[in-house]
């Protein structure tokens, strides 16, 4: 069977190294809050280039944090993409904004022309899903941005170390979001997530939200450090473990990178002359591949066929937002046609570190006798 995706490989070159850190972060009893975190947030804050940043439960809280940090209430609108995952939604709604759905292009990514349409009085926020390991047009969106005076709030899940125009994603607006789930670029072995801002500002806001608003940074309040909180907080803690963890992992990032646009070279060169729509690339991008997703009319066959010959594929997303019962009537008014057109041929094949240059070839050769005899 190739896997779609596994850790097991990767945690056994890096098992020796993980117990030995879990054993010596339980010996020096300190769970949360401690130098791991510490050491954890500052390199990741290095590695992505960005001023200020922190550690906390999850994307999901990631994306919720950074909304409440520029001040979202009840009735403020907040845009994003219709083929997000479910938390892009789930915070903006938690945060008690609207959210407003657009559709998006060929390359899966938020359609530019269609976002500034959306835009209202009551838009407060865009957030930019950098789908699959891509980044976004932010050229665009900052312009778009600046000129309605609205913020950006990255959704960076799936591509962390993605660049445009040579500059991380994460860097671009008020806020960038990161995401620590197991399949991510950076995973761990459980829940996490990442804040990065450039705003010392918005940085001291969102830290005091993250632990229940207690004041961390400001030596001068007379509450600094004390159990007492300065603004209605979230308990979103990192805790030790998963910090140390994602740490050692991070040391290996570039390597992670490499190793998938590796496998994507692969498919390129493999496929090229297949009828699959393999994903657009664009000269302003530095991809990370976070998936490799394909498009043919008759993905389910497809698929049906490459499980009966031992290879797993997945479909993200199969459905649009505004397809979901519990998001119906955030439409904006759009009929998603490219959303909903990609949804039903879309499918991601087998792709992470640690998977071999074999069974990629066999993958390839499998699904291009597939596609000749369908």
């Amino acid at each position: 069977m190739i896997q779609f995706w596994s850790y097991k490989s990767e945690y056994k070159k890096l098992r020796k190294n993980i117990l030995k850190s879990i054993d010596e972060t339980f010996s020096k009893g300190q769970i949360f809050f401690g130098k791991n975190l510490l050491n954890f947030e500052k390199n990741f804050i290095k590695k992505n280039k960005s001023k200020y940043g922190f550690a906390v439960k999850s994307g999901t809280d990631a994306l919720l944090i950074s909304l409440i940090s520029i001040g979202i209430k009840n009735g403020d609108e907040v845009i994003t993409a219709a083929n997000t995952a479910i938390p892009t939604i789930s915070a903006i709604i938690t945060s008690g904004a609207k959210p407003v759905l657009v559709d998006v292009n060929d390359d899966y990514l938020i359609n530019y022309e269609k976002l500034s349409n959306a835009i209202n009085k009551k838009t407060k926020a865009i957030i930019p899903v950098h789908l699959y390991g891509k980044a976004c047009n932010m050229s665009k969106l900052r312009s778009i941005a600046k000129k309605k005076k609205i913020h950006i709030i990255e959704d960076c899940a799936q591509a962390q170390g993605a660049k445009y125009k040579k500059k991380n994603v994460g860097t671009f607006g008020s806020f960038g979001c990161f995401s620590f789930y197991p399949t991510k670029i950076l995973g761990g072995y459980g829940d996490g997530g990442f804040i990065t801002t450039n705003s010392y500002k918005l940085y001291n806001i969102a830290k005091k939200i993250r632990f229940y608003g207690i004041e961390t940074l400001n030596k001068k309040n007379k509450y600094f450090n004390k159990y007492y909180a300065n603004i209605n907080g979230l308990n979103s803690r990192l805790d030790e473990v998963n910090a140390k963890i994602l740490d050692i992992k991070l040391r290996n990032i570039e390597h992670y990178i490499k190793r998938r646009r590796e496998i994507a070279d692969t498919y390129y060169k493999e496929l090229k002359s297949t009828v699959l729509k393999l994903p657009p690339k664009t000269v302003d991008n530095y991809d990370v591949y976070h998936l490799f997703t394909v498009y043919h009319k008759k993905r389910d066959k497809i698929i049906k066929l490459l499980r009966e010959q031992g290879i797993q594929t997945r479909i993200i997303y199969p459905y649009p937002i505004n397809k979901m019962v519990a998001y119906k009537n955030f439409s904006n008014n759009d009929n998603f046609k490219s959303s909903l057109t990609k949804a039903k041929g879309i499918f991601s094949l087998p792709l992470y570190p640690e998977l071999k240059t074999t069974d990629v070839l066999k993958v390839c050769k499998v699904l291009k006798k597939i596609l000749v005899d369908i």
